[in-house]
């Protein structure tokens, strides 16, 4: 039996030195990052440490579901779109931060939340040959919507589509090409 590390659950198995120092260097600034916001927001202690917690997955999701050693664990021979849809639907931080953020309204958090699971449905759609471009254009359009979400959390909706819609949702360079583990 192989024991597993800390880095094979908040990374993936075999994941290089160098993608492990990007992954947790990323969630570390993201979390320190964030954090500093909401301090100087002068939001409660629980609220920061929500914050922290959130920005350290999400800021470092969107390294870590970027990296070969990700793409080969997530894009395994048979995985599905139920799978991706499922890693998706789990990520419900927006709710989270609703809770501890009175200034977050509750219906911005569910419209976040919706479209994040809406590009996810869209992309996992498409046909193999648009997937990426659609995410693409998603993620960046979506940004062209008015949110009502406190400045200080600005960072949570385009991280949390990069990291889904992005990231995690793409394969590779080329839809079925398996990348070669790294030596």
């Amino acid at each position: 039996m192989t024991t597993r590390s800390i880095s094979d659950y908040l990374i993936a198995p075999d994941a290089t030195r160098a993608e492990r120092m990007l992954g947790y260097g990323a969630a570390a600034a993201g979390a320190a990052g964030a954090a500093a916001l909401a301090v100087h927001a002068q939001f409660s202690a629980l609220a920061i440490g929500v914050i922290a917690v959130i920005a350290f997955d999400l800021f470092g999701g969107s390294v870590v579901n970027a990296t070969a050693s990700a793409k080969r664990h997530f894009h395994r021979p048979g995985r599905t779109a139920r799978h991706h849809l499922g890693f998706v639907a789990v990520h419900v931080q927006p709710f989270l931060l609703a809770l501890v953020v009175p200034e977050f309204p509750w219906y911005s958090a569910a419209f976040v939340y919706l479209l994040a699971l809406g590009g996810a449905i869209a992309v996992l759609a498409a046909p193999a040959a648009v997937q990426r471009p659609l995410g693409f254009a998603w993620v960046t359009l979506a940004l062209l919507l008015p949110l009502d979400i406190p400045a200080v959390l600005a960072w949570l909706t385009p991280v949390l589509l990069i990291k889904l819609l992005l990231a995690h949702l793409q394969p590779d360079g080329m839809r079925g090409t398996v990348l070669p583990k790294q030596q």
